[in-house]
């Protein structure tokens, strides 16, 4: 996925993305390389260059919670980024071998309460951005998404012809929905679909490669969308996304539109179509 060596990945990416002057170090000269340096980095962190040096290179194995927590401030690390800092060491000293997970299932009693939403869209899906199930309207609204024999939300916004014009605000889409991505992958560091998914992202979408090599961490949680459906227009609608006790990864996306607005008239619109459909089931793969 990128390597063997995840946590220097990060670090590297992070360092370059870091601003000297934004840490208070004055640069004399052209600078070869972009952000900061290595033993810059050491030194704002109380940590010798040969330290970081072996950390960056995976020559490291056990940074303690005070040095990763020195890093994190260095590097300007908001709390969801240092977090997957500290994943990253967790994952690194417990890797095991390769496996291939079995693909993930949704309870039968939250399909039925999905169900029971005729009004608001909802989706389950998992730690990859696999679309694992959606309800009536939610697989109206992601239709085209949906038409994939194995849906995936990320693949969908980087290889679908549609995916453009689907979100008009593409590029914060494309950021976020990586930056999703990202997170999960700190706890999957040794998962093949995984894997795959992004070997298949990075060979297809140049895009996606460039984002994905920033090592943005942006998990999903709550946000304004637009959307611009190819059956009722243009719809502004806002998500929550809610972990799922019990089923390890997953996450219910729920869509709402403010009551009275264009976009609630939409969605009932969207409505009419989406009772057309078959109620909530797993998606077949």
């Amino acid at each position: 996925m990128d390597g063997t060596n995840p946590l220097g990945d990060f670090l590297r990416a992070r360092r370059e993305m870091t601003n000297p002057d934004e840490v208070g170090i004055v640069s004399s000269g052209r600078r070869r390389t972009p952000g900061l340096r290595r033993e810059e980095v050491a030194q704002l962190s109380g940590v010798s260059t040969d330290y970081y040096t072996r950390l960056e290179q995976g020559r490291e194995q056990h940074p303690s919670d005070q040095v990763l927590d020195a890093l994190a401030r260095t590097l300007g690390l908001d709390p969801e980024e240092t977090a997957h800092l500290h994943l990253l060491t967790r994952t690194r000293t417990r890797r095991g071998p390769v496996r291939r997970r079995r693909r993930e299932t949704v309870r039968p009693s939250l399909l039925r309460l999905m169900d029971g939403w005729l009004h608001t869209p909802a989706l389950i899906v998992d730690r990859r951005m696999d679309m694992l199930a959606g309800n009536r309207l939610g697989r109206a609204l992601f239709a085209t998404a949906f038409e994939d024999d194995e849906p995936n939300l990320v693949r969908f916004v980087f290889l679908s012809p549609a995916a453009r014009s689907f979100y008009p605000h593409w590029e914060h889409v494309a950021q976020s929905s990586l930056g999703a991505l990202r997170a999960a992958a700190g706890d999957l560091l040794n998962d093949t679909r995984l894997t795959d998914l992004v070997g298949e992202l990075s060979l297809k979408s140049p895009e996606f490669r460039h984002l994905w090599a920033r090592h943005d961490v942006r998990g999903k949680t709550h946000e304004a969308k637009v959307f611009n459906h190819h059956d009722v227009g243009e719809l502004t609608l806002t998500y929550d996304s809610l972990t799922v006790d019990g089923a390890a990864g997953q996450q219910l996306i729920v869509y709402q539109a403010e009551a009275g607005s264009r976009s609630a008239q939409a969605l009932a619109l969207l409505g009419t179509v989406a009772a057309e459909l078959p109620t909530s089931a797993p998606v077949r793969r």
